[in-house]
Parts: C-alpha cells; sequence; structure tokens
C-alpha cells in the first residue's frame, strides 16, 4: 500500500515546503499525496506531483484533512507551520494537530522533523 500522506504550509513555509519535496520527489511519487490549496498548486506546477488539492487552510483546508485523518485515510502529516505570525484559523491548525496526537498519525511541524519522517517513510517503503 503507497503511503498516504497531507503536505500543508503556511504562507511564509511554502518555499521550503518546494525545496523539502523536491529532495524526496522520486519518493513522493510514489505515495497518495493530499494538500491544501496553494500548497498543493505549487507542489503540481513546479514539481508535477499528483495532489488531491483541499481548500485553502483559511477557508477550511486543515479542517478538511483533519477529517481524512479522522477516517484513517492519512498515515503521516507534514504541516510547515511558521509559529512567528498569528494565524487567522489557528483553532482549526490546533485541531488538526491534536487529532494527529488522538489518532497516532506521525506529525512532523518544521523541516527537520519532516525531513525524519520522510526519510523514514521513505526506508520503509523500500523495504517492501
Amino acid at each position: 500500500m503507497k503511503p498516504r500522506i497531507a503536505l500543508i504550509a503556511h504562507d511564509k513555509k511554502k518555499d521550503e515546503m518546494v525545496a523539502l519535496a523536491s529532495d524526496y520527489v522520486d519518493f513522493l511519487r510514489g505515495c497518495t499525496l493530499m494538500a491544501t490549496g496553494t500548497t498543493g498548486g505549487r507542489l503540481a506546477n513546479e514539481l508535477g506531483l499528483t495532489i488531491e488539492r483541499k481548500h485553502s487552510g483559511p477557508f477550511g483546508g486543515d479542517l478538511q484533512i483533519g477529517a481524512e485523518l479522522v477516517e484513517g485515510r492519512l498515515d503521516a502529516v507534514v504541516f510547515l507551520r511558521d509559529p512567528m505570525t498569528p494565524q487567522p484559523h489557528e483553532p482549526d491548525i490546533n485541531a488538526l494537530v491534536r487529532a494527529c496526537d488522538v489518532h497516532n498519525v506521525a506529525c512532523a511541524t518544521n523541516t527537520s522533523s519532516a525531513h525524519l519522517l520522510l526519510a523514514q517513510l521513505r526506508l520503509q517503503a523500500m523495504k517492501k
């Protein structure tokens, strides 16, 4: 079964997300990917990844991804958050991260933890 990964990035982290995904692009092409609106668009346009795009975060995209997670349709979440900029949809962000904890789904919230998570998922996929 292909790993099912959600990719989300706040505005000031979108360039980091594209750079991160480019480091794992061959692996990510073999995954089922989901992303919030603009992030998904950039990953599709700039890296050629096939991504199920949800709404942007402020318009409910984080909640849509949270619902997919609760239904067991995600194995991991990479959410590059901008901790220095207030977000108008902060309650949705907190709900998504909380859902990861409640449902024991790996969640990376910065590039260091994202590299660890994606490297491990890639290693597991190569063993299968």
